[in-house]
C-alpha cells in the first residue's frame, strides 16, 4: 500500500541503513572495471554541517552516484583535517569552562585533550553527511593525524630537506595574537575597518637629543602604539620641502630617543604628510626599507599583542587598549596634532578574527619557484581542467607571483616538525629523536651525546602541508607508493571545492602530485560558488542568516535540499539561497509521488487493446526521454550539474507529468489495458535511475515500488538508463499538437467556455497526414467534437500554428453580441496601435537616426498589426 503523501522522514533513514548494510557504497580495486574515484575536501574536525558542505558534497555525491550506476568502480573516500589552529582554539576554550590554563600543562597532557575532544566532536560532520545521503566508502574514513598518514608527512618534510626545498629563515611573517602562530597569507582576511588616523609631531634635535628649534616633521599615522619601535623618518629625496632636512635627528615622542630622518623614494610626495615613520619590525615595506638602508629592528610585541619592555611605556597593555592610551599621553604632552576618521584594510585572521600582525620571526620554509612549475604548466595547458575556466586567471596571478610557503605553525596540535637542535644549534632533521641521537653520533662524532641533549623543535606543520597530500595519502601511497589502492585509484577523477582554497589547497595539492607520482592528482576541479543569502551576503553564524541543515532536512526532506541546492547553482556562480528553491524540491517530490501513486492506482485490464492515441504517446516519450537522457549526458560531461538537474525536472514534470499521463490516463473508474500500463512503469524505472545521482531516497522507494525488486538490490547499482532511437519528426509533430491543445485551452478560457464542451475543429493544412495521426490525441486532450479539413476559409474562431490554420467553432456557445462588441473594441485598438507605428515610421528623421534594428522592429510591429487586423476583420464577417 504506498502512502497517500510522500513523508521522507521515514524513508530516508531507512534506505540509507540498507544501502549501508549491503555495502553498496564499498569499493575495492577490479581490474575488470574502470575506477572512478573522488576524496572529499575534508572538512575541520571541528566542523558542523553548514550550506557550503551541503553544495559541495551534494555536488560530489551526484558524480559519484552516476559513476556506480554506469558501472564503474565508484570509491569516494571521506574525511578529516585536525585542523591546527581552530581545533587548539576549541580545546583551549573547553579547558577554560574547566578552569585550566594551557599554560599549566605540558605537551603530552595538552594533546591528550585535543585527542578527546576529537573523539568526542570530530566524526559529527561526517554523521551529519549521511543524513544528506552521502554515499561515501566509510570502511576508508581517513585523518589527517591517523598513524600512516602522520608518518607520511614527516617523511615528506624530510625528503623535501634533503632534496634542498626546505629551509629555515629569519622572515617577516602574519602573526596571529589570539592563537600566538603565524598564518599564511592565504588565511589573511582582508576588512574594511573605521580607524583614526593620528597626525603627531617629531622636534628637530642635535646629536645630544636636545631640541633645537620648535621645527617639527608631521607623520600621519593609524598605528600610534608602534612609534617607540620607530627608527628613522623617511621623506622622498626629491621633495623640496624636506631636502634640507635629510641626514638630521627628530627625537620620538613621549620616549625622546633620537632617530634619523633618511630619502627614499619609496615615500610617496602626495600621501598624507609625504614624512613615513619606518618601523621595520612591525610593517613589511618598513621591513624592506629598512633593510635597504641597514636599520636596526625594535620589536615591541609580545606573543598575544602586548607591548614589551622595549617599548618603554604601557608594558604589559595590548596593543589596542595602548593605542587608545596612547593617543591621549600624546595629546597631553602636546605632540598631537589632530585626528581624523578613516577607512582602510586591515588583515584579520581566518582562524580566530583576530588582526594581523607583522612580524618578524624564525620560521620553515617550502621553497616554491621550482616545485610549482609542473602545477602551473598542466593548468595552463588544461591537462587539468579547472571548471570554470575563468579561475585560471587567478590561479596563473597565484603561481606567477609564488611565494615561499612558511610551513611552520607555533602551536601543539598537529605534525610536528622533525627538526633537533643540539646545544651548540646544530641542527639534524630526523624522524624520531632516537635517529636524530645516531645521526648525532654517526655524522659528527658525538659519541657522548644521549636524547636529554637534543631537543625538538616545538611547532607543528602548517595543517596545509598535511592536506595537500589529502589524494595520495589516503591511498596511503607515500609510505606504500606501489600499493594496489594507489596504483588503481590515483589520479582521482574529480575534485569539488571552493575557489577560496584554489591556491592554498588545489595548487598546493597538484604540485605534490607531480612531485610524488609524477602525475597530476585529479583531472578535472569543479569550483562551486558561494552561499549567500537573498541580499547577497555570505552566510554565517555570527550574522545569524544561516538555516541549520540538519533542520532543513528534518523539515524538508534530504532529497528536497539536494536539489534546492542546485536549482540556481552555476559552477564557480554563488547561489543566492531562499527557502523558496528547497520548497520547489520538496513539490517536486510530491510531484513525483503523486504520479507514481497514479500509475499504481490504475486498475489494469488484460483484455483491453492499446488505444492509438496512448500507443502514439508511448512512442512520443520513448523519444523525449532519450532526447533527455542525451542532453543530461551533455551537461555532466561538460560539468553543468545544475542544467542537468533542470533538464531530468522539465521531463520528469512537464513532459511526464503535464503531457504523458494526461494521454494515457483511462477515464474516470475506466481500466487500463497492460500493453500501456507496463509501458508506463518502464518509463517511471527509467526516470527513477535517471533522477537517482539527485534524489536517491524517492528514487530508491520508488524504484523498489515498481516491479517487487528482489533483497540486495538498489537502484543505486542499477544502470544509469542509455539513449535509444530518437524519432525527431514525431517530437516535431507532438510539439505543434501542444501549441494546438494549448490554443484551444486558451479559447475557451477567454470565451468562459466549459473545457466539459466539446467543440468542432477544422484544419486547413498541406499536411493531412500529420494531423490523422495526432487525432485521437488531439480529440481526448482538448476536448474536441470533431476533426474536418477545410481547403478554403473553415468556420469559427480561427488561430494560426505554424503554417496551419485551425477553426474552433464556437457559434452555439457564445454570446454573439458580446463577442461582436469585443471583437470591435480589440480591432479598434489594433488600428489605433498600428496607426501610430505608420506615424513614427512616416517620420523620415526617425528613420535615418535609429539604429537599423530599431527601425526594423517598427516595421515587424506594423505587419503583425496588420495580420491582426486581417483575421479581426474575417472574426466579424464570420459572426455576420
Amino acid at each position: 500500500m504506498i502512502s497517500k503523501t510522500y513523508a521522507p522522514q521515514e524513508i530516508e533513514d531507512k534506505w540509507y541503513s540498507y544501502w549501508i548494510d549491503n555495502k553498496f557504497f564499498s569499493s575495492k580495486p577490479n581490474p575488470d572495471k574502470e575506477p572512478y574515484s573522488i576524496v572529499i575536501p575534508p572538512p575541520n574536525v571541528t566542523g558542523v554541517l553548514h550550506m557550503g558542505h551541503m553544495l559541495n558534497n551534494t555536488i560530489q555525491d551526484i558524480l559519484i552516484r552516476k559513476a556506480r550506476m554506469e558501472g564503474k568502480e565508484a570509491c569516494w573516500v571521506p574525511g578529516t583535517d585536525h585542523a591546527s589552529i581552530a581545533t587548539e582554539a576549541k580545546v583551549v576554550a573547553m579547558l577554560k569552562e574547566r578552569g585550566i590554563s594551557k599554560r599549566d600543562l605540558t605537551r603530552e597532557e595538552f594533546l591528550e585533550y585535543c585527542w578527546e575532544w576529537t573523539h568526542k566532536y570530530g566524526g559529527i560532520i561526517l554523521k551529519q553527511l549521511r543524513k544528506l545521503g552521502a554515499s561515501c566508502d566509510w570502511d576508508r574514513t581517513r585523518f589527517t593525524m591517523e598513524p600512516d598518514l602522520y608518518d607520511s608527512v614527516i617523511d615528506v618534510f624530510i625528503d623535501l630537506y634533503n632534496k634542498g626545498d626546505i629551509y629555515r629563515g629569519h622572515r617577516m611573517v602574519n602573526w596571529d595574537p589570539q592563537a600566538r602562530t603565524t598564518v599564511s597569507d592565504e588565511e589573511v582576511i582582508m576588512k574594511e575597518v573605521n580607524q583614526k588616523l593620528v597626525y603627531l609631531k617629531y622636534l628637530l634635535v642635535d646629536e645630544i637629543g636636545e631640541a633645537l628649534t620648535d621645527e617639527a616633521i608631521i607623520i600621519a599615522t593609524t598605528r600610534p602604539e608602534t612609534i617607540m619601535a620607530d627608527v628613522a623618518i623617511c621623506v622622498n629625496p626629491h621633495d623640496e620641502r624636506y631636502k634640507h632636512l635629510v641626514g638630521k635627528q627628530v627625537s620620538i615622542p613621549l620616549i625622546n630617543r633620537a632617530i634619523p630622518i633618511i630619502a627614499d623614494e619609496y615615500v610617496e610626495m602626495e600621501f598624507g604628510t609625504g614624512c613615513l615613520k619606518v618601523t621595520p619590525a612591525h610593517d613589511t615595506n618598513d621591513y624592506v626599507l629598512g633593510k635597504r638602508h641597514d636599520l636596526p629592528v625594535i620589536d615591541l610585541l609580545n606573543e598575544d599583542g602586548t607591548l614589551n619592555e622595549k617599548a618603554q611605556i604601557l608594558v604589559g597593555e595590548d596593543r589596542f587598549v595602548a593605542r587608545k592610551k596612547i593617543i591621549k599621553l600624546l595629546e597631553e604632552s602636546g605632540n598631537l596634532v589632530k585626528t581624523e576618521e578613516y577607512k582602510s584594510n586591515v588583515g584579520h585572521s581566518e582562524r580566530t578574527n583576530s588582526v594581523i600582525e607583522p612580524r618578524l620571526s624564525e620560521q620553515w620554509f617550502l621553497k616554491m619557484d621550482k616545485i610549482s612549475k609542473p602545477a602551473f604548466e598542466n593548468v595552463m595547458n588544461d591537462t587539468v581542467q579547472l571548471i570554470p575556466a575563468k579561475f585560471k586567471n587567478t590561479y596563473r596571478h597565484w603561481m606567477e607571483n609564488v611565494h615561499d610557503w612558511n610551513i611552520s605553525r607555533q602551536l601543539w596540535w598537529g605534525h610536528r616538525i622533525p627538526a633537533y637542535y643540539l646545544k651548540d644549534g646544530t641542527t639534524i632533521i630526523a624522524k624520531s629523536k632516537r635517529e636524530a641521537l645516531r645521526k648525532a653520533q654517526m655524522d659528527y662524532q658525538l659519541f657522548a651525546l644521549t636524547e636529554e641533549d637534543i631537543e625538538q623543535d616545538p611547532d607543528v606543520l602548517d595543517t596545509w602541508f598535511s592536506a595537500w597530500l589529502w589524494p595520495i595519502t589516503v591511498f596511503n601511497g607515500i609510505k606504500e607508493p606501489d600499493n594496489a589502492d594507489i596504483n588503481y585509484y590515483y589520479p582521482t577523477n574529480d575534485l569539488v571545492t571552493a575557489p577560496e582554497i584554489l591556491f592554498f589547497w588545489v595548487a598546493r595539492m597538484i604540485i605534490a602530485g607531480y612531485e610524488y607520482k609524477g602525475q597530476y592528482p585529479f583531472k578535472n576541479v569543479y569550483l562551486t560558488g558561494i552561499v549567500r543569502d537573498k541580499q547577497g551576503r555570505k552566510m554565517s553564524k555570527s550574522l545569524g542568516n544561516s538555516p541549520d541543515p540538519i533542520d532543513l532536512i528534518e523539515q524538508y526532506g534530504a532529497d528536497s535540499i539536494r536539489t534546492g541546492m542546485l536549482f540556481s547553482s552555476q559552477a564557480g556562480n554563488d547561489l543566492p539561497y531562499d527557502d523558496k528553491l528547497v520548497e520547489q524540491g520538496r513539490n517536486f517530490g510530491n510531484k513525483i509521488w503523486n504520479a507514481f501513486r497514479l500509475v499504481k492506482g490504475f486498475q489494469v485490464s488484460e483484455d483491453l487493446q492499446s488505444p492509438a492515441g496512448s500507443q502514439l504517446a508511448i512512442q512520443w516519450f520513448e523519444s523525449k526521454l532519450n532526447q533527455t537522457i542525451l542532453e543530461v549526458q551533455d551537461h555532466f560531461s561538460k560539468f553543468r550539474i545544475s542544467d542537468a538537474l533542470n533538464s531530468v525536472y522539465k521531463l520528469i514534470w512537464d513532459d511526464f507529468c503535464a503531457q504523458y499521463l494526461e494521454m494515457i490516463k483511462p477515464g474516470f473508474e475506466q481500466p487500463i489495458d497492460k500493453q500501456t500500463y507496463d509501458a508506463t512503469l518502464e518509463f517511471f524505472d527509467r526516470l527513477m535511475r535517471l533522477l537517482h545521482p539527485f534524489m536517491p531516497f524517492i528514487s530508491e522507494e520508488i524504484w523498489q515500488n515498481i516491479m517487487e525488486r528482489k533483497d540486495k538490490d538498489s537502484i543505486c547499482i542499477a544502470p544509469f538508463p542509455q539513449a535509444a532511437n530518437i524519432d525527431q519528426s514525431l517530437l516535431n509533430d507532438f510539439e505543434i499538437l501542444f501549441e494546438v491543445i494549448s490554443s484551444i485551452r486558451n479559447l475557451r478560457n477567454a470565451k468562459n467556455i466549459s473545457p466539459k464542451i466539446a467543440l468542432p475543429l477544422s484544419i486547413r493544412t498541406d499536411n493531412q497526414g500529420r494531423y490523422a495521426a495526432l487525432e485521437p490525441l488531439i480529440l481526448k486532450l482538448a476536448n474536441v467534437e470533431s476533426i474536418g479539413y477545410v481547403t478554403g476559409e473553415g468556420e469559427g474562431t480561427a488561430f494560426r500554428v505554424k503554417s496551419d490554420e485551425f477553426f474552433v467553432n464556437l457559434a452555439d456557445e457564445l454570446d454573439v453580441e458580446t463577442e461582436r462588441e469585443n471583437l470591435q473594441r480589440e480591432l479598434e485598438y489594433t488600428q489605433g496601435f498600428l496607426d501610430s507605428v505608420i506615424k513614427k515610421l512616416s517620420n523620415e528623421r526617425f528613420v535615418q537616426n535609429a539604429k537599423g534594428d530599431i527601425v526594423e522592429k517598427e516595421r515587424q510591429k506594423q505587419a503583425d498589426a496588420e495580420a491582426k487586423l486581417e483575421t479581426l476583420k474575417e472574426a466579424l464577417v464570420r459572426l455576420g
